[in-house]
């Protein structure tokens, strides 16, 4: 019997998911091939995307899970009747589009372009988003546990965004938001939650951290120069070599007297 296009890209995640529990020290980029079609080459031009979204019935979605959308230029599109889930869209450019409440859940979107793009209460549970440019995108209010590391995001609004690791489901090891070596300044991240998060070597000079949950994230070596944490929580937040010393309202900021390796970070 021939398999599904859908079965087989199940599959290709629980995969994958299993391959990241036995060896979560290794990055899930590490464990792909991604020079082959389903990375490099796409399945569907944007006009074949406009013409399926314009036949597409009142109150219906245009299901696109797992299909390879590579090197696409889709900026400036409406996108939010159009499920992404396990999608591959590697270095295509969806600047200013429209994906407020899209499901981009195990999405591939390395080194590609969303700034500016509208990602209010998107899904991006497992989301691939490494090297991307999202300047500027607004993440506010959506679930973001997906790998943003060495991404640029200067601007980027992530108000009320849950960020926090999800110690429920273990079968793909602890989902969270990661940003290494990210590009965070001037972002803002009023009232998010960022419990367990892992946002290290990343710089976050002016960043709106005000009310922000980051009991027991992991912050090693990020640069704070200048970002407001007035009511930001650091309740067991590992802070060894970040530099908090300049940042702004810390008399303000809760529980940072009970942050981890508070004695190893730059106070100056």
């Amino acid at each position: 019997m021939r398999s599904h296009p859908r079965s087989l890209c199940l599959l290709l995640v629980a995969a994958l998911a299993m391959a990241v529990s036995s060896a979560r020290a290794q990055s899930m980029i590490d464990m792909v091939d991604l020079t082959t079609d389903q990375f490099t080459k796409a399945e569907m031009s944007r006009a074949d995307i406009e013409a399926q979204l314009a036949k597409l019935p009142e109150g219906e979605k245009l299901d696109l899970f797992g299909k390879a959308l590579n090197n696409l230029d889709l900026s400036g599109m409406d996108l939010r009747r159009v499920s992404l889930q396990a999608a591959r869209l590697m270095n295509s450019n969806l600047s200013n589009a429209n994906l407020e409440g899209v499901n981009l859940d195990s999405a591939w979107s390395l080194n590609s372009k969303w700034t500016g793009a509208n990602l209010k209460g998107a899904s991006m549970f497992g989301t691939q988003l490494v090297g991307a440019n999202l300047d500027g995108a607004d993440l506010s209010g959506a679930h973001v546990a997906g790998d943003f590391s060495k991404a640029s995001m200067k601007g980027a609004k992530l108000d009320g965004a849950d960020l926090s690791a999800n110690e429920k489901n273990q079968s793909m090891g602890l989902m969270r938001g990661t940003f290494k070596s990210t590009n965070l300044d001037d972002a803002s991240f009023k009232g998010a939650n960022l419990r367990r998060a892992l946002i290290e070597y990343s710089s976050l000079n002016g960043a709106d951290l005000t009310g922000a949950l980051l009991a027991g994230s992991e912050l090693g070596g990020s640069d704070f120069t200048g970002a407001n944490v007035s009511g930001a929580d650091f309740d067991g937040a590992d802070v060894n070599s970040a530099r908090i010393g300049a940042m702004k309202n810390a008399d303000k900021a809760k529980n940072l007297d009970k942050a981890r390796n508070l004695e190893r970070a730059f106070r100056n």
